[in-house]
């Protein structure tokens, strides 16, 4: 058992909502106190990795009891903190429409596979931003890649990633795909 400063109760709530709500409550813990997020959302696990590194916050770990995911965090110290900082090359829904037709692109949709199934661009590949790490090499990072997600908040943690590993060439599509008006494809499993 693990032992909790605090219990957030973000069950039922999709993304980015656990990790806005994570944010606020983290605000209130001290240094060094451990909060256990209760979510539904299964983004939420690599959403809280994601999160806890760029912000310097410790994602001690996780447990599944049903379908609720419990993750546990600590607070980082003043020393430990980071400034969180957004992906700065940003491109909206349209400005990646434009850029479609051109073959030399990469449209890479870091949702889960269910996401992903359900309406995605056409031609997108599809990691989970949960594999990006060991799934980068599958991707040509010659080639300009926008990274999407359903609001633009796990493709700003994966543009992050990609950049890290030499990606020159990386935008976030900030709207994503709950704003997207442009053609979908579903894919069948």
């Amino acid at each position: 058992m693990i032992k909790t400063d605090q219990i957030l109760d973000a069950k039922g709530l999709a993304c980015p909502m656990p990790i806005v709500r994570t944010k606020k409550a983290m605000k209130d813990l001290e240094p060094g106190q451990v909060i256990e997020v209760q979510a539904t959302d299964k983004g939420s696990l690599a959403d809280m990795k994601a999160w806890a590194k760029s912000s310097g916050n410790q994602y001690l770990g996780s447990s599944e009891e049903g379908d609720v995911l419990k993750h546990y965090l600590r607070k980082a110290d003043s020393s430990e903190e980071k400034d969180e900082i957004n992906f700065p090359h940003t491109v909206t829904n349209s400005e990646l429409q434009e850029q479609l037709g051109r073959g030399d692109i990469i449209v890479l949709d870091v949702r889960e596979p269910a996401e992903f199934a359900f309406g995605h661009v056409k031609g997108a590949v599809s990691i989970p931003l949960g594999e990006l790490d060991q799934r980068a090499s599958e991707l040509d990072s010659e080639k300009e890649v926008f990274v999407i997600c359903r609001t633009g908040n796990r493709s700003d943690f994966a543009a992050k990633q990609l950049a890290e590993k030499g990606f020159g060439r990386v935008k976030n599509v900030v709207e994503g795909m709950s704003q997207w008006a442009g053609e979908t494809k579903q894919s069948s499993s």
